[in-house]
């Protein structure tokens, strides 16, 4: 499927520079990971964001930011034209999201020896829970949870140092970016069920309306064409599920 050249109106409301400057939370080790040679960002969301520059023939700025709620944060700058974050009802009251693209779990991740044994054990008294702070599972969590703790970090590294230094009883975050911790640190497993999951879309400011009309097209383009999953494969993120057409 194709969808229709995006009209002067979308261009102008996506790109109103005239360079279309996407976010790209490094933080989130699905949609974002490193080159091996250069450093330089790759993954879904840098695809996504160059095939939606050539869509719109307009050059692509990266705006880098090391967590999801930095982001979120940088919209009040006027900082970013799209980014690519999970949706929340807090962000939606001023991003308008695409339907998302894929899912990914949010998980709980505690030392073997921890008497927690399931993601149920874990609202209890006492217990103190590591999260980057503004990221989604930390959103959804704040509402959720109503006898542990949370103990929010600027970052996921820096919430994993935490859970690490203090003895926290647990972390929380996006499971692949748990897995990548228990792979350098032996000791640690992942208590089943996900507590969540999560909805990665695309969004632009709200008020761009003929921007978002056009992002919503491309992004089921994307999915439907198997542009995305090809994406996710080749940087190693098959595990992630490809979202359903809207």
């Amino acid at each position: 499927m194709s969808i229709q050249k995006p009209s002067p109106e979308a261009v102008k409301s996506l790109a109103p520079t005239g360079r279309l400057r996407a976010a790209i939370n490094r933080g989130n080790a699905v949609l974002v990971q490193s080159d091996p040679a250069t450093g330089a960002p790759t993954g879904i969301a840098v695809d996504l964001a160059r095939v939606l520059g050539e869509r719109l023939s307009v050059p692509v700025d990266q705006v880098i930011f090391d967590a999801a709620g930095k982001v979120f944060e940088a919209l009040k700058r006027q900082a970013w034209d799209i980014a690519f974050l999970a949706v929340d009802p807090v962000r939606a009251a001023e991003i308008a999201f695409t339907a998302p693209y894929v899912i990914i779990e949010g998980s709980y991740m505690v030392r073997t020896e921890s008497p927690l044994q399931t993601s149920g054990d874990v609202d209890r008294t006492g217990n103190r829970i590591a999260v980057a702070a503004g990221s989604a599972y930390e959103l959804h969590l704040s509402r959720a949870i109503k006898a542990a703790s949370l103990v929010r970090l600027p970052n996921g590294n820096e919430a994993m140092a935490a859970f690490n230094r203090d003895k926290l009883e647990v972390a929380g975050g996006v499971r692949q970016a748990l897995q990548n911790h228990m792979a350098s640190n032996p000791g640690l497993r992942i208590l089943e069920p996900p507590f969540m999951k999560i909805h990665q879309a695309m969004g632009t400011p709200r008020g761009r309306t003929a921007g978002a009309e056009y992002l919503n097209a491309f992004i089921e383009e994307m999915k439907a064409s198997g542009f995305v999953a090809d994406s996710l494969n080749r940087a190693g993120q098959a595990d992630a599920t490809v979202a359903p057409p809207a």
